[in-house]
């Protein structure tokens, strides 16, 4: 039976049935899990065409959550008849605000067992042999980096009897350029893998985590307009398309803001139920106005807070070294923006600014923060047992650094100047444990921010 014949016998049930009633608590339930082996029993079936004969097969969808990742839905597909099978990964959560460029020194064997997880949305190159894999060329799946070489030995060698009759010369091209591709699994000297995600979902598994490791480096970049298309993201130019249309001024004084507490229906960013997110403008003392969001899910529990400033960002860049020895020291206020990155010397710890959104918490809200990310930084059903033991030891020491029996220095930097902490003095300078340093931004941070490219006069006329 076909796959039409079958959603028509389907229809026709379900108008002899009746729609099934649907529950406030169904409607409710998490699409995306964490991975676990009880998932078996939600797998969606469909029948499909298979590519190889033609004939019909089994596809079977399962939506799931990768560690310190995001959602994705993982396919596969088999063929009864032919024997064909086919796995594909596609990236289910939403478009990240950047693309991601990722770029990893393979120096050993056991680099090329470092997990990998790319959309369709990323092209990967290896300049050493010229290799490059462009967008879309490829579907995104969860792989490692001996996967990508080998899955492109597999094309290329697919066709290279016919070729060694019909075009030789290529043929013999293509069969040294294979050579080439098996001696990087060898290792026999080092060379780079190059990952770009324009969308900003993937990324290359880090072994040494939560330390940083010298061998990756990880970069984000602000898309240009003719990548936002190639993702579907269309800008409006006429003002009488445009969603949000602008009011007149003084019609809604920002006074009117400090007060108000605006409230948006939303998803869980966790589990994706439906939920509501609250939004309020607040001033902070000694500091400056920021908008707060607050996010409470009833389904899975998760509460989240986050903050964006209210200002613009400052001529200077700030960082922040506080040496944590007391439950004082615990208590005090932190605002942390969302380009401020975070370090911990005494652990060799560094965390990016995109690790922790922007929050207003304390200090030790913040490492509690910091500790449950970190818990989840390693595929925990398939992590090798020297990368576990490891993380655990460090979890261990860092639970010691909450409850006060190991002395740190915590050390928040925001090359945009919107990171602000408490000082425990009465006149609001810094204390003894706070160290307050203003600098001067690099041509990096600049670029980071887009500022390098920001216009400021005659703004209104064309380039």
């Amino acid at each position: 039976m076909s796959t039409a014949a079958n959603a028509t016998t389907a229809a026709e049930s379900a108008d002899t049935k009746g729609p099934a009633p649907v529950t406030a608590e169904a409607q409710q339930e998490p699409i995306f899990k964490e991975i676990n082996a009880e998932q078996a029993g939600e797998l969606v079936e469909i029948e499909s065409a298979c590519m190889s004969c033609f004939k019909t097969g089994t596809t079977r969808l399962l939506p799931t959550k990768i560690p310190f990742f995001r959602e994705v839905v993982l396919m596969s597909f088999k063929c009864e008849h032919c024997g064909f099978t086919n796995c594909e990964m596609q990236s289910a959560s939403e478009i990240q605000k950047h693309g991601v460029r990722i770029e990893l020194k393979v120096e050993k064997e056991a680099d090329l067992n470092r997990r990998v997880v790319r959309s369709d949305n990323s092209s990967i190159s290896i300049p050493e042999v010229e290799l490059e894999i462009p967008v879309q060329s490829q579907k995104g799946e969860v792989t490692t980096i001996e996967g990508i070489i080998e899955r492109t030995i597999t094309g290329l060698s697919q066709d290279q009897e016919k070729r060694r009759i019909e075009h030789p010369t290529e043929a013999e091209s293509i069969d040294a350029f294979i050579d080439r591709l098996r001696d990087l699994k060898l290792v026999k000297k080092p060379f780079r893998v190059l990952l770009e995600d324009i969308s900003g979902n993937s990324f290359i598994e880090n072994p040494l985590a939560p330390a940083s490791d010298p061998q990756l480096k990880t970069s984000h970049f602000a898309r240009s307009t003719a990548q936002n298309e190639q993702l579907g993201l269309y800008e409006q130019n006429h003002e009488d398309q445009n969603l949000l249309k602008p009011i007149a001024e003084d019609s809604w004084p920002i006074e009117n803001l400090h007060g108000e507490v605006l409230q948006f229906s939303t998803n869980c960013p966790n589990c994706h139920a439906p939920c509501e997110t609250n939004m309020k403008l607040t001033n902070i003392p000694h500091f400056k106005e920021v908008v707060i969001m607050a996010t409470v899910c009833s389904k899975c529990g998760l509460k989240t807070n986050e903050v964006k400033s209210g200002g613009g960002i400052e001529p200077e860049g700030v960082r922040f070294k506080l040496r944590i020895e007391s439950k004082e020291d615990l208590t005090r206020d932190v605002l942390k923006s969302e380009t401020c990155s975070l370090s911990i010397p005494e652990l060799d710890l560094d965390v990016g600014p995109n690790a922790l959104c922007g929050r207003f918490t304390t200090v030790e809200g913040l490492l509690v923060a910091m500790r449950e990310q970190l818990d989840g930084t390693l595929f925990h059903d398939s992590a090798d047992e020297p990368s576990r033991q490891q993380l655990e030891r460090f979890l261990t020491t860092f639970d010691k650094v909450v409850k006060l029996e190991h002395v740190i220095t915590l050390v928040l930097e925001d090359p945009a100047g919107n990171t602000y902490v408490q000082s425990l003095s009465d006149d609001d300078e810094p204390d003894a444990k706070l160290i307050v340093e203003r600098y001067e931004r690099s041509f990096e941070d600049n670029e980071e921010l887009g500022l390098n490219d920001m216009k400021t006069e005659n703004y209104e006329q064309n380039a």
